[in-house]
């Protein structure tokens, strides 16, 4: 399967298994199992989402957004729980307009989850930790 690197954002092919003791990006050997959500811009965007086997999970948010604050650190925790099953990744509103308005943002913060390059769901509002798990567990 295709896997973004987190760090270097270089496309790889891994092996699909259920778990993984240990998996690095063949560009940058970094870790491929790190979960930290990437930032996503209109440059590189449409790379990961079309170069991504595994769904990737994007939280369009802004800095001035309370509940966009309040939700960050639910979206890390879910991430850690996917390493290699899913890809998080976050979208600043307020730096990348043209992403908010290209996927018709109206409230924020709103998630996306993409598969195969497709909009598969989304959700406006603030999530909690284990909500957030549950939605994300139903795409694996």
């Amino acid at each position: 399967m295709r896997v973004v690197c987190p760090h270097c954002k270089s496309v790889n092919n891994v092996p699909q298994r259920d778990s993984y003791a240990k998996a690095n990006c063949g560009k940058c050997k970094s870790s491929l199992l790190d979960t930290k959500p990437i930032e996503l811009t209109s440059v590189n965007f449409d790379e990961i989402i079309v170069n991504s086997d595994i769904p990737v999970i994007i939280d369009f948010w802004a800095p001035w957004c309370g509940p966009c604050k309040m939700m960050a650190p639910n979206f890390e925790k879910s991430a850690t729980k996917f390493p290699l099953k899913a890809l998080f990744a976050k979208v600043n509103t307020e730096n990348e307009q043209h992403l908010g308005a290209r996927f018709g943002i109206r409230s924020i913060p709103t998630i996306i989850i993409f598969k195969s390059g497709k909009e598969v769901h989304r959700v406006s509002g603030a999530l909690d930790e284990a909500s957030l798990t549950k939605l994300v567990a139903q795409f694996i």
